[in-house]
């Protein structure tokens, strides 16, 4: 269920995700992506318009991960849920955009990766909550209605 508004944002990543942890233990991370704008001319040429910077926090696992993963400079794929958050400072004001990020990943147009997956010993296999679906009676019966007795000689 999306709880949100669901964006991707494709963009450089502009400071290395800060790593920190909660008092509880969880993982946090957060860091900039900057979205440049282009924009075709009179001429036809491409002329940049401007930039577009996101605050993209991770949680947990992915936190760990785009800290040990990401630095200034590399260029992203960002899902996530995005929210405004209004601010002032020194008698300026504004607007910021944050994303709360579902999943990160490199760019492949400008380069390459080398993807490896993580252990992750910690946590079980959940239960299977259908395993032996069929081999259980329905409806309290412990074994299938008897078929209607026909007639004989029809």
């Amino acid at each position: 269920m999306i709880t949100g508004t669901q964006i991707t944002i494709v963009g450089n990543v502009g400071q290395a995700p800060e790593l920190r942890y909660t008092p509880t233990g969880t993982a946090a991370a957060s860091f900039s992506v900057a979205v440049p704008q282009r924009k075709r001319d009179a001429q036809g040429n491409w002329a940049d318009a401007g930039t577009t910077w996101y605050r993209v926090n991770v949680w947990r696992d992915l936190a760990e991960h785009a800290a040990s993963s990401l630095e200034k400079g590399t260029r992203v794929i960002v899902v996530g849920n995005i929210a405004s958050r209004d601010w002032e400072s020194g008698g300026k004001s504004g607007t910021a955009w944050e994303v709360t990020a579902d999943a990160i990943g490199p760019d492949l147009t400008f380069a390459t990766a080398d993807v490896k997956r993580t252990a992750r010993d910690t946590v079980p296999p959940p239960d299977d909550p259908w395993a032996g679906i069929d081999a259980q009676p329905r409806d309290g019966a412990t074994e299938p209605a008897a078929e209607p007795a026909q007639p004989a000689g029809k």
